[in-house]
């Protein structure tokens, strides 16, 4: 459903952009008109007067309004959604990136690369920023958007050297005393043999055993799909977030269901199971908060999950503040032995 749904609102954008490039000529026109100018257009080879521009921007009003009405009434029919939505809502193109959310969260951001021992691994982006005037450190996992970034980011599956580079970058925000904060959106590890060769598990391994020693705070966000030890190796964190539509799950539901019932293409099924929403992990107490998304998902109003997120963030960032490191790295403990625990 949402995926018809998500097909209808793109064509829909298309048309939207089109008439607001139109718009937007019809009022220099009109701009241009009211300085005296002559506008160059392509009415007959001779140009069409203030009062034709006028029409013809207030036609494209019109239809605007028209077509974005039409697409709120599209969202509007997302109504509750199955685990398999939120999958593929989690799995969107047009979601916010790491970069999206850099650029959105953070000032004077600077990347720092490579893992210091083979290479530099594009699908893990890190560095140190500002948030709200306070240095923090973030580290996220990189898709890309065209193929050709895809392709360059390894559609966002790490190798050793990538997880090698966020466990350097971290490693440095715990002793220069920055919080860390992590974004995840990840299909998992890349599964390759040079991975494996390169120690792909060992690689996971130690990140997750050197960031639960860690006495700054961890904040994670799930901000898309997170499957995997590929995600856990940044998400060993005293918070984690996740965003309304996104999912977290110990593989991808495809491969759940290869290895379940021989058959990926039960993988909507499989997406029940798994109990991998956002909903389901914060029962779980894996998750410690769900951030709001617009109807349809973050792509349609970044801002406004720009700033849930900020307001989260400002508020933990605030309670960890005031704890010493070893209060910290005990509250870290704590939340992974409290975690699948049934309150009474």
């Amino acid at each position: 459903m949402i995926r018809q749904i998500l097909e209808k609102t793109e064509e829909l954008d298309r048309k939207i952009e089109a008439l607001k490039e139109l718009q937007k000529d019809e009022a220099s026109h009109l701009v241009r008109h009211e300085a005296g100018e002559r506008a160059e257009d392509s009415y007959d080879g001779e140009d069409a007067g203030p009062e034709e521009h006028l029409e013809q921007w207030k036609s494209c009003e019109k239809e605007l309004k028209h077509l974005e009405k039409l697409k709120r009434d599209f969202l509007e029919q997302t109504g509750p959604l199955s685990a398999a939505d939120h999958v593929v809502l989690a799995r969107y193109a047009k979601r916010p990136h790491i970069e999206d959310f850099i650029d959105g969260l953070f000032t004077d951001f600077f990347e720092q690369r490579g893992d210091h021992l083979y290479d530099e691994d594009r699908s893990i982006c890190g560095g140190i920023a500002m948030f709200h005037g306070t240095p923090v450190t973030v580290v996220g996992h990189r898709k890309g958007r065209t193929v050709e970034e895809n392709v360059s980011c390894n559609f966002g599956m790490p190798c050793p050297e990538g997880y090698r580079k966020a466990l350097r970058i971290m490693k440095e925000a715990e002793k220069f005393r920055r919080p860390i904060i992590t974004f995840i959106d990840t299909p998992g590890a890349y599964p390759g043999m040079e991975a494996e060769e390169h120690g792909q598990g060992e690689a996971i391994a130690r990140n997750l055993a050197e960031m639960s020693a860690f006495t700054v705070p961890v904040i994670s966000i799930v901000t898309g799909e997170g499957n995997s030890g590929g995600a856990l190796a940044l998400s060993m964190a005293n918070r984690l977030y996740m965003l309304q539509y996104a999912v977290y799950s110990i593989l991808s539901p495809e491969g759940f269901a290869s290895i379940l019932w021989k058959d990926a293409s039960r993988h909507e099924e499989a997406c029940e199971l798994m109990h991998m929403t956002a909903e389901d992990l914060v029962e779980a107490g894996v998750a410690d908060g769900i951030i709001p998304e617009p109807l349809g998902g973050a792509q349609e109003d970044p801002e406004a999950v720009y700033a849930a997120i900020a307001t989260e963030l400002d508020s933990t960032l605030r309670a960890y503040r005031a704890m010493s490191p070893e209060a910290i790295r005990a509250d870290r403990m704590k939340k992974f032995r409290e975690i699948g625990r049934v309150s009474a």
